[in-house]
């Protein structure tokens, strides 16, 4: 629940995030630090941008790895604010390259950390404006749906497009979401920071 500081100045913001460490991987819910506090949890299919946005949320090159291989993000990846909240890299969906029974395994474990997470305030999904609203995403926009949780929709690499198309990108997933109030949706560029302000303070909000 937002506190009456919650409007922070982009500097206050940009502040709070950097501040950012990684603390723990986990590759099963059992093996998550203590379900206490607030913390946002990012998805997104591999390649769609999540490591470089959660990088550009902190100031920070290298706190999320970043790779053209997809799938390389396995496990839960835990970063801890210094107020003791937490940002949270959940495995990428979508990788082509890793055997049938791996994904089985990991789409498990995903499930069980968002239906059992008490700690959970919301879900940043991230999706390549340039190819929104894949099967995955729809799967996980099915699973926010089902567990009556808050999402906002990281329209990334909005760079790659040009101003007409971006915003014909976001009206289309506007228009997908309209019957989950508690879903919304922002055009956000790592490279060139588009969308960066709103971004951090969606996320602040909810984890306070």
């Amino acid at each position: 629940m937002s506190t009456p500081d919650s409007a922070l100045s982009a500097t206050k913001l940009q502040s709070y995030f950097q501040s950012a460490t990684f603390t723990q991987s986990a590759a099963k819910l059992s093996q998550c630090p203590n379900d206490q506090g607030g913390e946002v949890a990012f998805a997104g299919r591999s390649n769609a941008g999540k490591s470089s946005a959660i990088n550009r949320l902190t100031t920070q090159k290298k706190l999320a790895r970043t790779s053209k291989t997809p799938g390389r993000t396995q496990l839960i990846n835990f970063f801890e604010l210094n107020d003791g909240q937490r940002l949270v890299d959940l495995p990428g969906y979508g990788y082509a390259k890793v055997a049938l029974s791996v994904k089985i395994e990991w789409q498990k474990h995903l499930e069980n950390y968002l239906e059992n997470r008490g700690s959970l305030t919301g879900l940043i999904l991230v999706m390549d404006c340039r190819r929104p609203l894949q099967p995955f995403d729809e799967i996980m926009l099915d699973w926010v749906k089902q567990y009556d949780m808050r999402c906002h929709i990281l329209l990334t690499k909005s760079d790659k497009l040009k101003r007409g198309p971006a915003k014909q990108a976001l009206f289309t997933v506007e228009n997908a979401i309209k019957e989950q109030p508690q879903t919304t949706a922002q055009l956000f560029s790592a490279v060139h920071g588009v969308g960066l302000d709103q971004a951090r303070q969606v996320l602040f909000d909810w984890i306070h």
